[in-house]
């Protein structure tokens, strides 16, 4: 039997790794021929390995909705705000006109726990997915409601990580 909508992945929870392992199912991807296009909400670093990718990879695409600094999740800013929408209605854009073989929205659980975007929305963006489309989702906090809109849903979960155990700096390739 044929889904009728598209397969929706969602990686959550405090440990290391969402956004690297959605990123090795676009490499997985592009490798068979299929084309990934990444979406990033709340981040806006033009210097992180992903997006310097795309000049070397064919059939990868990666587009960001956030600014350079960091996002104050207890209080966000307007801009916060106003990118996430964007970044929704460029999503919703691109699906309609030339959806691709696989999707990652990046830091869309987080955004919406935040309220960024509010989990309706991003629902309803997800219902209109077509089925040809995987979708990927990323972020902590993911809400139950997104949770039980997943088809898989997995939670990182933090044991212990350099980083913060022995205070080295985020690495260039490794990190970002």
């Amino acid at each position: 039997m044929l889904k009728k909508k598209a397969l929706v992945y969602l990686y959550t929870g405090n440990g290391a790794g969402k956004t690297t392992a959605a990123l090795g199912v676009c490499l997985r991807a592009v490798g068979h021929g299929l084309r990934a296009v990444v979406v990033q909400f709340m981040k806006g670093r033009k210097d992180i390995g992903e997006y310097k990718i795309q000049a070397k990879l064919k059939n990868f695409e990666l587009y960001q909705f956030g600014r350079r600094g960091w996002v104050d999740l207890k209080n966000p800013a307007k801009e916060d705000i106003e990118m996430a929408r964007k970044g929704l209605r460029f999503v919703e854009e691109k699906i309609l006109k030339n959806p691709p073989d696989l999707l990652v929205l990046d830091e869309i659980n987080l955004a919406a726990a935040i309220g960024l975007i509010s989990t309706k929305e991003v629902i309803s963006l997800l219902d209109k997915v077509p089925a040809k489309t995987t979708v990927f989702m990323t972020g902590r906090y993911a809400s139950e409601e997104l949770i039980n809109r997943a088809d898989t849903a997995t939670e990182m979960v933090m044991i212990k990580h350099v980083l913060e155990k022995q205070g080295i700096a985020a690495r260039r390739g490794i990190q970002y």
